[in-house]
Parts: C-alpha cells; sequence; structure tokens
C-alpha cells in the first residue's frame, strides 16, 4: 500500500528531524501537448474544519480526534486534552522503541513468568519455555495486542524493563507527547496516560517505521515457537483491517475498564490521509461504529464543497 506523505501542521509539529516534509514537482508536458485536468477538486483541509464543530456526529466515544495527516489540520475534536488511560495503544511506543534500539530481530527470545500480567491476570497464548524471535514477538504485541510479547520485548530491552519504559518516556518527551506517561510496555497498567492530541503525534511518528505499519495492518498471521515448531494463528485486533472498504495504514486498538475501548489509525478517506484518535468508547463496537460515522461525514462534506465549487464554476462560466 502506497503510504501518504505526512505534511507537519501546528497541532503535530515534533521534534527537529522527526519528520521530513517532502513536495514533489515535475516538469510539464510540451506545450503542444494538452494537460489533462484533475478529476476532482482538491478541498482544503481548512474548509472542512469550518463546518465541523458545528455538527453533532453522535459520537459514543468521549474523547474523538480526527486530523487530516497532509496538512495537519484537525478536522473534528472533542476533549482532546483530557488526560486518559490508553490500554494497548501503549504499545506503539513500545514497537518504535525498541526499533530504534535496533536490536537483532531475528534473535529469539524465550517467554518466562516474569512477563505473566500481575496487574490484571489476563491470559496469553504464548506458553512460558515457548521461543520466538523479536520479530515475531512485535508482530504478536502490534497486530494482535499480545501483552505477554510487549512484557517481554520490555524484558530482554538493554538494561531491562526499567530502562525501556524510560526510553519509551524519553521518547514520548522528544516527540512532544508532554501529557504522556508510561509505566508499562503493555498498556495494562493504568497509569500510562495521554491525550489525543498527543496520540496524534505518536500515530505520525509510528507511521514512518515501514515494520509498524506492515505487523499493525496485517489482517491474520501465524508464529512459530522455535522449540517446537508449533505455530500460533492470530488475527488483527482491528476489525476494520480485516474489512475491504477500508485503506488503513497504521492502526492498534487498546482496552482496559480504565481505558475503554479505544482506537488509534491511519486512514484514506477520499483520498485523503486522515488520523482518527478515539478514546473510551461507550462498547466493543462503538469504536467501529465510530470510525464509520466520521468516515460517512467527512465524505458527505467533500460531496457537499464539490458541489459548491461546481455551482460557482458554472455560475461564472
Amino acid at each position: 500500500m502506497k503510504k501518504p506523505i505526512v505534511v507537519m501542521g501546528a497541532l503535530v509539529a515534533l521534534s527537529a528531524g522527526a519528520l521530513l516534509h517532502a513536495v514533489y514537482s515535475r516538469a510539464g508536458d510540451p506545450v503542444s501537448e494538452p494537460v489533462a485536468e484533475p478529476a476532482t477538486p482538491f478541498i482544503r483541509a481548512a474548509e472542512i474544519a469550518s463546518l465541523a464543530q458545528s455538527r453533532n456526529l453522535g459520537l459514543r466515544s468521549s474523547v474523538a480526534l480526527v486530523m487530516d495527516a497532509r496538512e495537519g489540520v484537525t478536522l473534528y475534536a472533542r476533549d482532546i486534552d483530557a488526560r486518559r488511560p490508553i490500554a494497548s495503544l501503549t504499545k506503539l511506543m513500545t514497537a518504535m522503541v525498541v526499533l530504534d534500539a535496533k536490536l537483532p530481530l531475528d534473535e529469539p527470545i524465550t517467554i518466562t513468568k516474569d512477563d505473566r500480567d500481575r496487574l490484571r491476570g489476563t491470559r496469553s497464548r504464548l506458553a512460558f519455555g515457548s521461543e520466538y524471535t523479536r520479530h515475531d514477538l512485535l508482530k504478536a504485541a502490534l497486530a494482535a495486542s499480545e501483552n505477554r510479547a510487549a512484557a517481554a520485548l520490555a524484558r530482554t530491552y538493554p538494561g531491562g524493563t526499567p530502562a525501556m519504559i524510560a526510553a519509551m518516556n524519553a521518547k514520548a518527551a522528544e516527540l512532544g507527547m508532554t501529557q504522556t506517561y508510561y509505566r508499562d510496555s503493555s498498556g495494562l497498567d493504568s497509569h500510562n496516560v495521554s491525550t489525543a492530541r498527543d496520540l496524534a503525534r505518536l500515530a505520525l511518528a509510528a507511521e514512518q517505521y515501514p515494520l509498524i505499519t506492515a505487523f499493525t495492518t496485517t489482517e491474520d498471521f501465524q508464529i512459530a515457537d522455535l522449540r517446537t515448531g508449533k505455530p500460533l494463528e492470530f488475527v488483527n485486533t482491528n476489525r476494520l483491517v480485516r474489512n475491504g472498504t477500508w485503506e488503513i495504514g497504521l492502526s492498534k486498538t487498546g482496552y482496559t475498564h480504565d481505558a475503554g475501548n479505544c482506537l488509534v489509525m491511519e486512514a484514506r478517506i477520499a483520498d485523503r490521509p486522515v488520523i482518527v484518535v478515539l478514546l473510551n468508547s461507550w462498547g466493543k463496537l462503538s469504536k467501529y461504529g465510530d470510525s464509520t460515522r466520521i468516515r460517512d461525514w467527512l465524505l458527505a462534506i467533500e460531496r457537499r464543497l464539490r458541489a459548491q465549487d461546481s455551482t460557482v464554476a458554472s455560475t461564472r462560466s
């Protein structure tokens, strides 16, 4: 899938060198050859934003942010500076820090009892004593939101879990995520908190890691225990990734009782790269319903604005 070029705006300005703003141009065709006009007019994000806040989208998420990733313009916002637990959205930062350390992805990692969930007692399909590559544990943590995989990645980070958590918080500070704090690598700890505004920054930064975009948009996959060869099958926790009507470039879901249902993703809607952040959705499926409501709303606004532009053009002619 071709990734959109991300252009930073005031909302998501990252540290110097975090992202590049690249503008490509092509030499014009010879005068003797006709130049085709764009099939559809380009609707600027500011035009959509001007119509957004007066509209009640009927979202079931208490926090919502919709941002044009190409122009860095907020299209819709609800309580985007509210600091909340973020559950497994944490794992995007976990993966970034592991990849930044340039640790060998083919290194075998044994799952131990130190990786079990002592906070909430959640279960895992990764048995104690099983062995997987760091590559496969990253995929399991990102696509299937495997908590034990995230714990093992932190435990085997240079300096162990404390050094990993320190690196995650340092990375957040580097990205300008001033309202974000991490206490564990999985998101099971409710002291892992952030805001929708900060999470938009996180999503834009995570998009610069090809392995993260590939893993978070994988529909289903297998990993094999290196000791027994036994495969485990997983599916992506974001059902929209498995829905053929969506074009998703980055995805991460999350849930704990304290955080509610959460979703961060980058999706292309009406050929527009959009960052969507939804926190504390009311029910298990509400984040998907809210995503559809956001998409339908954006498509309707695009049609409305194009119709207005067409009417104006016809009047002038």
